[in-house]
This record gives structure tokens, sequence and C-alpha cells, in this order.
């Protein structure tokens, strides 16, 4: 049996972020402060439109058109052929994410099968080799081999072997 590999979904595959990020400032005309963003990437939006941006996280149909982060698509069908790979999101924080997320993998990650998916409320049910997250709470508890997926929100963070990009991703496992 080959090894298996879990690979979050928002800020890894997809980009809620960047995509939040171009709709405030098109929106509400202001920019964002990125440096702001360790921890969450929430703080890095002026403290009172913080509501707005939360309120559309929740909104239906956000997370069905989110941009897909560059070379992941080429990457993960090329480790869908060597590995036993699984999308494991926690959409339960945001109850109307999860059709708009099997929605979004289906278009753009058509080589996976919906038994490769795993929308949860907590990933520490989930084992593997692997895992490739954003966030260390999701790393922290995991049995196999974690790797820290870097985002705007995580770069202070040490401990863990890190992962800049899929062609970073593709070169380690490939």
């Amino acid at each position: 049996m080959s090894s298996r590999i879990i690979i979050d979904m928002d800020e890894v595959i997809a980009d809620p972020m960047g995509d939040m990020i171009q709709w405030y400032k098109k929106t509400h005309g202001r920019d964002v402060d990125k440096n702001k963003m360790i921890g969450s990437w929430l703080k890095g939006f002026p403290e009172g439109d913080q509501p707005i941006i939360w309120e559309r996280l929740q909104s239906p149909g956000f997370f069905r058109h989110l941009t897909v982060i560059e070379d992941s698509v080429d990457t993960l069908r090329r480790l869908n052929e060597k590995y036993e790979v699984f999308i494991v999101s926690a959409a339960m924080e945001f109850p109307n994410s999860l059709k708009d997320k099997y929605d979004w993998l289906m278009e753009h990650f058509p080589f996976f099968t919906w038994k490769q998916i795993a929308l949860t409320g907590s990933k520490d049910l989930i084992c593997g080799d692997f895992m490739i997250d954003d966030h260390v709470k999701n790393l922290q508890g995991f049995k196999g081999k974690p790797y820290l997926f870097t985002a705007a929100h995580n770069l202070t963070v040490t401990g863990y072997d890190r992962i800049n990009s899929w062609k970073e991703a593709a070169e380690i496992f490939l």
C-alpha cells in the first residue's frame, strides 16, 4: 500500500485570503495590513470592518469561487498517481461552505473521487503518513510527518518543516 498524504484546502490549494483581500479593496477601497495577519488573517483588516469579513466568510457561495493556489492542480494530480491522497478541510465552522467546497474541488481537481474528500469539524481523527496544512492546531496531534504550508498568518511559526509552494512540494514528494 502506498503512503497516505493528507492535504488541507484553505490557504493550501484554495486562496480565500487572497480573494477576500481583492473583494475588500474593490468594495471598500482600503488596503489590508498583511503584517498584522500573524495568527489570523482576519487581523489584517481594519478592526471596524472585521465583522463584515466574518459575515462574508459565512455567506453561501464564498468558498465556491476561490482562486486555485499556483501549481496545486498539476502537483496534486501527480501525487494522486503515486500516493493515497485525501483532501481534508475543517468546514464545520462555516456550514455554508460544505457544498461550496465539494463543488469547488470537483471543478478544479476532478481526478479526486468523493471518497478522497473529508469535510470535518476536527482533523484530530485523521490519520496518514504526511499532512500538509497551514494551521499548527491541525498538525499538533497528527501522528505522521507534518508539513506547515506557508501562509501570511503562520510566518512566525517555528518547529515544523515548511512547504512554501506546490513546486517545492513536488520536489519533496515526487
